[in-house]
């Protein structure tokens, strides 16, 4: 499902105009994306956690090359839904 596809099936749920849904969805993860970037997390419940996972540093093997090199810590933004959504996953989706 892509951006486009959520916004326009939210806005025919509501019954709103496409174009303030845009705004909406836009404006959300505009506010997610601000929220880690200033390093907070975020929490949604029933649905999920936006977090932030710190990753250590690394040596890792370049094959091409033969070489090793170091890869620095970093962190990454990662989601991890709740237990609720996971539940209703396992029980609903069946993979073709």
């Amino acid at each position: 499902m892509t951006k486009a596809e959520i916004v326009a099936n939210i806005s025919n749920k509501l019954g709103c105009e496409k174009s303030d849904t845009q705004r909406i969805v836009e404006e959300f993860m505009e506010e997610v994306r601000t929220s880690m970037l200033s390093g907070e997390n975020v929490y949604l419940r029933g649905f999920g956690s936006f977090t932030i996972k710190e990753r250590a540093e690394k040596t890792a093997r370049n094959i091409s090359k033969n070489t090793t090199i170091i890869i620095p810590a970093h962190n990454i933004p990662v989601f991890k839904p709740s237990k609720s959504f996971v539940e209703k996953v396992k029980q609903k989706v069946k993979i073709k």
